[in-house]
């Protein structure tokens, strides 16, 4: 019999993994792979223009893997790279409006997506979750 927290693990993982998937299927038909709207609404969301280690790191993928990903995103018309004004290594990703329509779209899906699947849910206990995995995403951030 597996413990509680063993439980939980195994719920957070599984359901992360479910949801995933599933947003994935409803976004095929914008032709893109869920790396690449990832990535997209990574971009679009960041306050400021993020460089390709930032967005990897925001990601939690290898340096190498975002390069490619970029690249792909170039030769799509979704992104630029754009030099930095303090580091001329650096490049910045940065939407393109193509890129920026795409993210709407996916946004817009992604929106109606989280409403169906948690409209029967009551508000008071996915508020309890919510602050839940808040807090623990918290407690992680905090671990050297």
């Amino acid at each position: 019999m597996t413990d509680l927290a063993e439980r939980f693990s195994g719920a957070l993982h599984n359901t992360y993994r479910v949801w995933r998937q599933a947003l994935n299927r409803r976004l095929k038909y914008l032709g893109v792979s869920q790396a690449s709207w990832l990535t997209i609404a990574t971009a679009a969301k960041a306050p400021e223009p993020l460089s390709q280690s930032e967005l990897a790191d925001s990601l939690g993928v290898e340096g190498a893997t975002m390069v490619a990903m970029v690249d792909r995103l170039v030769k799509a018309g979704l992104v630029v790279r754009a030099p930095s004004a303090t580091d001329r290594r650096v490049k910045r990703v940065m939407l393109t409006p193509a890129g920026t329509l795409l993210y709407d779209k996916v946004r817009a899906e992604a929106a109606a997506f989280r409403k169906e699947l948690l409209a029967d849910i009551d508000p008071k206990k996915l508020l309890v979750a919510t602050e839940l995995l808040e807090g623990l995403q918290g407690i992680i951030d905090a671990v050297p």
